[in-house]
């Protein structure tokens, strides 16, 4: 390793300014955003020297990197073919009390967000939600909180939940069936636990008996509102691309490279201009990845790493409890990402490094229900909500959001100390 031409506490203050300008997503005075500011923190350790320019290049992670790309090819394809308005669509129809349509919001949410990125998820269902609650003539927010935190939860069970879910997949080398094994239930059982404490929150809501109104329901209301001809030959080209990719993960192919895969078959197309499906793409989020893949890998150069292992060992030898509880807390401290990142370093070098990865990717995902600031996902609805006339605040959502995240922490804790 070779020596950094700064002091370590120089580097250090540069990335300690750059994970607190990630964790709070801009600076004051300044136009940045996450992905910026990652990315200049990343050169700038380069510049001082913190980090060789050869070993920043090395720290990328393609894998990861293609991986996420991969995802978001084909989430392009079914947003663009329709697939989400449908869903909502047969969300209406099959609803039939309060209850009931939060039900199927959390299923739908949570289910989806396990196959696909849980931000795409809320990004797309959140005009829906309010449309179908205005629609109805029914209090959006519980139901908001609703779709955002199924879509944490849900995002629980797969490498393909998540970003942070994506990156602990490529390292650890566990497999998408293992991991769905080991975190399904986990996801399972909290999307009830969401709806519960959902219905006893907003009791006056989801009054037992309460009903929908049929013509409401019906195509004289919110269906004709969101009426669309799905693109079919896309549809259909996405489900079967999709279909071949599970199928890919479940017979053992390299995550990154099915998911590649299925990408590059969805862009052999003659019907979507590839310029229409790269404007689908967050590029930003690429870029993030990549700034803060340099931005932790200069606490190796630096030997910081060395220090934060010496507190981080005797945390993940207690056991499970004591290193998800850490992992919350970094969470909502620096953000998910970030916080597994400051993690991977350590943890092949943990008593149980599977266990420790597995831990990490259920603890850091919940997290994100904590508060409203816990994830993009949620920040995400709120800024969506707030330009339809929506105020999703932060003290209103902690109502169901800490009770939710406490719950099924334990769920998860639970399950990865005393299950099969």
């Amino acid at each position: 390793m070779a020596a950094a031409s700064v002091p370590p506490w120089f580097a250090g203050l540069l990335i300690a300014v750059t994970l607190v300008g990630v964790a709070v997503g801009r600076y004051p005075w300044l136009r940045m955003n996450r992905a910026t500011i990652a990315l200049a923190g990343a050169v700038a350790l380069v510049a001082v020297g913190a980090i060789p320019l050869e070993r920043a290049f090395a720290a990328i992670d393609l894998p990861t990197l293609a991986l996420l790309f991969g995802m978001m090819i084909i989430n392009a394809n079914f947003r663009l073919s329709g697939f989400f308005r449908l869903v909502g669509g047969w969300i209406v129809r099959h609803a039939v009390t309060p209850r009931a349509l939060l039900a199927l919001a959390i299923l739908v949410s949570g289910v989806l967000s396990a196959l696909f990125l849980n931000d795409t998820i809320v990004l797309m269902f959140t005009p829906l939600v309010l449309g179908i609650t205005f629609a109805l003539r029914r209090s959006p927010v519980p139901y908001l909180v609703a779709l955002v935190s199924a879509a944490n939860i849900g995002s629980t069970a797969t490498i393909t939940g998540n970003p942070q879910n994506m990156l602990i997949g490529v390292s650890s080398g566990i497999s998408f069936n293992r991991f769905l094994v080991e975190l399904a239930p986990v996801a399972l059982v909290g999307l009830g636990v969401a709806w519960g404490v959902l219905v006893l929150t907003y009791r006056d809501e989801f009054r037992k008996g309460d009903r929908l109104r049929a013509a409401d329901r019906g195509s004289g209301g919110f269906l004709a509102g969101i009426a669309v001809r799905p693109l079919r030959p896309v549809l259909n080209k996405s489900l079967a691309a999709t279909a071949l990719m599970l199928v890919a993960f479940v017979a053992g192919v390299p995550v990154p490279l099915a998911a590649m895969g299925a990408a590059a078959l969805l862009l052999v197309t003659r019907r979507l201009k590839p310029e229409r499906v790269f404007r689908e793409v967050d590029f930003s989020l690429l870029v993030f990845f990549a700034g803060l893949f340099v931005v932790t890998a200069a606490l190796e150069t630096t030997g910081l790493s060395q220090h934060m292992f010496a507190v981080a060992r005797p945390l993940a030898e207690r056991g499970v409890p004591a290193l998800a509880a850490v992992s919350v807390v970094l969470s909502n401290l620096v953000s998910n990402v970030p916080a597994v990142l400051l993690f991977r370093p350590f943890v092949p070098s943990f008593p149980d490094p599977e266990t420790a990865w597995l831990t990490l990717a259920m603890a850091t995902t919940l997290a994100g229900n904590l508060t409203l600031l816990g994830s993009v996902a949620n920040l995400i609805v709120a800024e969506q909500a707030r330009a339809h006339g929506v105020h999703l605040g932060f003290v209103e959502y902690l109502k169901a959001g800490i009770p939710i995240t406490l719950l099924t922490l334990l769920v998860g804790v639970a399950w990865l100390t005393f299950g099969p």
